[in-house]
């Protein structure tokens, strides 16, 4: 069949039901007109006032062709929502307006108040119970389906009333049979039809009371510590958990059944996630040239998504592996965006390269991620981590203040408090090397972020858990003990640009990161999530640490000189601590080190007393 002719077919059977419901309303029209008179007189054939059949004719063709001309009968009424029916309700006032008009103009019938009065609410009773009639047939039609999954749905707030009307007016594997509230005065009432069963105190025996199969989060407002305890309440049940993104996470858009997604990790980790307002912090960024080094990392390609967005003047990403800063390229393109995007495949540690793109480009802003991150390899390669972590960073951040770049964001990690490893090591000395160079150039600003690890990046464990799911175990854990501090990509870009925007030059800023996050419990978690159950489908083996491993990260060397900043959430101590690095021990220390590997620990443990191992 040509498309053509599907498309006449289409609209062959779309004009034949128009027709068929224009068709009722003008009978529900005149028996409302016919109920307006012969109520209004008290006889069933009011025979004594003129012309009111004229008025059974009118006044439908008038209706009829305003809901017409309103796009009533392309309302799919079996889905419609409030929304459709307060519209339909305005055009019919619209609708019974004009008749009323075109009746005092042509004074084609006596039309009484009383009459007036009963064929307007007839009619809207008619033509309206007509429409909602197909609604409640979809719904009983669909209700009563075995196949369909007694859902649960917990948050009888703004989201979760709007999910309950979506998943009744959808046709799905899914059907709402109840909500779950904190709220008190909710209990016991009913919300979009469905009961308001009990608190999240109860869920547990309701859901097993009530035999619920499914059971949807829908909080307006996140709250990442309750998405916990409610699935700690319920993995144990075999229920299926799907949960709804908040109304700021959807951003203003549809609340539906397609936006529900499986829960994932981040939602367990038991905090909130950080919300930073990057607009004001921004401002630094538009019209200005930025360096972006290890632009094809995990962080440094979320800081390039983030500061486009904002207005630079021109965007420099450097990384040393091509094919990341190609891919990163292709992800861009995507975006169609307007703004110069040079990418620049080079080495941080390498002076020449690095002298070159100051010269060509002078970047204003420079955001240094590039490092070696990979603690147990740093471990077997102290020569290769310091010379990029080192050396780079004492190469970038001095051409940054020779250039006069206005400012300069580092990097750095929790691994570098009382370091025990050479890559946590090597990001110490970045610091000091950082607070040195705020003493050479005090025209640039140069500051360090310092977090744990990030979920989703490529260091981080969690792809690794997933391979060792995939692949049916066992999952393996370095200790049962062993904790980190997690947060998510987003949230550490934003502190880091966040931290741009704070700095006034040799500060270190830190995230609130809640409590750490024990890895066992994370590995069975991500077991679950995966469908699988600990010990019993995955097993949970413990390898022992590895070299330069500690159980529990630090923050801060000082707790008593941290301080608040302008964002509750952001921390602020000084780079200051220990003994002072001069330009030719520094130079004369790293090029030692680079052209004698085997003095390259010995060489960075003096320059970095705390380092313990």
């Amino acid at each position: 069949m040509s498309i053509s002719t599907s498309i006449k077919e289409f609209w062959r059977k779309t004009s034949a039901k128009i027709f068929i419901v224009a068709l009722i309303d003008f009978i529900l029209l005149a028996l409302a007109v016919y109920l307006g008179y012969a109520l209004r007189m008290g006889r069933l054939i009011p025979y004594d006032v003129g012309n009111w059949q004229h008025v059974m004719l009118v006044f439908p063709v008038v209706c009829i062709t305003v809901f017409a001309i309103f796009g009533q009968y392309r309302t799919i009424w079996p889905h419609a929502g409030t929304e459709d029916y307060i519209k339909f309700t305005t055009v019919y006032v619209v609708a019974f307006a004009i008749f009323l008009i075109l009746n005092a103009i042509f004074n084609f019938a006596v039309f009484s108040r009383v009459s007036f009065a009963i064929a307007f609410f007839a009619g809207l009773f008619l033509c309206g119970g007509l429409r909602f009639s197909w609604l409640m047939t979809k719904s009983l039609h669909t209700n009563h389906k075995n196949q369909r999954l007694k859902t649960l749905i917990i948050g009888a707030g703004e989201a979760g009333a709007f999910l309950a009307r979506d998943l009744m007016r959808n046709e799905n594997e899914l059907y709402p049979a109840g909500f779950i509230d904190d709220d008190p005065a909710k209990v016991g009432m009913h919300v979009s039809g469905l009961m308001v069963l009990g608190d999240t105190s109860q869920i547990k025996s309701i859901v097993e009371n009530e035999n619920f199969k499914v059971v949807l989060i829908a909080f307006s407002v996140y709250n990442g510590k309750k998405v916990r305890d409610i699935y700690d309440t319920l993995a144990p049940l075999n229920v299926q958990i799907r949960i709804l993104p908040s109304l700021r996470e959807l951003a203003g858009g549809q609340v539906s059944i397609s936006r529900l997604r499986k829960v994932k990790l981040e939602d367990l980790l038991g905090r909130e996630p950080i919300t930073i307002n990057l607009d004001p912090a921004m401002n630094y960024i538009k019209d200005k040239r930025v360096l972006i080094t290890g632009a094809g990392g995990s962080i440094g390609s979320e800081i390039v998504r983030q500061v486009i967005f904002n207005e630079p003047a021109e965007v420099y990403v450097l990384g040393h592996g091509e094919q990341s800063i190609y891919l990163l390229l292709e992800s861009l393109n995507n975006l169609n965006l307007k703004l110069p995007i040079y990418p620049v495949i080079a080495d941080v540690a390498d002076e020449v390269a690095m002298k070159a793109l100051f010269d060509e480009a002078k970047p204003q802003v420079v955001f240094h991620a590039a490092a070696h991150k990979h603690v147990p390899l740093m471990e077997l390669s102290p020569r290769e981590a310091m010379r990029v972590n080192d050396l780079g960073t004492r190469t970038i951040a001095r051409f940054a203040g020779q250039h006069n770049a206005e400012r300069m964001v580092m990097i750095s990690t929790d691994k570098a408090v009382n370091p025990s490893s050479v890559m946590g090591a090597t990001k110490r000395l970045a610091e000091k090397i950082l607070e040195h160079e705020q003493h050479n150039y005090p025209e640039t600003k140069y500051m360090a972020v310092r977090f744990g690890n990030v979920l989703g990046s490529r260091g981080s464990v969690i792809p690794k858990f997933e391979k060792q799911i995939a692949a049916g175990g066992p999952v393996t854990v370095t200790h049962p003990d062993m904790r980190r501090y997690f947060m998510l990509i987003p949230e550490a870009v934003s502190l880091v640009i966040q931290a741009g925007a704070l700095g006034h030059g040799g500060e270190l800023f830190v995230l609130d990161m809640g409590e750490p996050v024990n890895i066992k419990e994370m590995a069975e978690l991500l077991i679950r999530l995966c469908g699988y159950e600990p010990y019993k489908d995955i097993n949970i083996t413990f390898t022992g640490m590895r070299a330069g491993e500690k159980l529990f990260e630090e923050l801060f060397y000082d707790e008593n000189s941290v301080h608040g900043t302008l964002h509750p959430k952001i921390f602020e101590s000084n780079i200051k601590a220990g003994k002072k690095i001069i330009d030719s021990e520094l130079d004369t220390t790293l090029e030692y080190a680079l052209r004698n590997p085997s003095e390259a620990l010995p060489l960075l443990r003096k320059l970095v007393p705390e380092y313990q191992n």
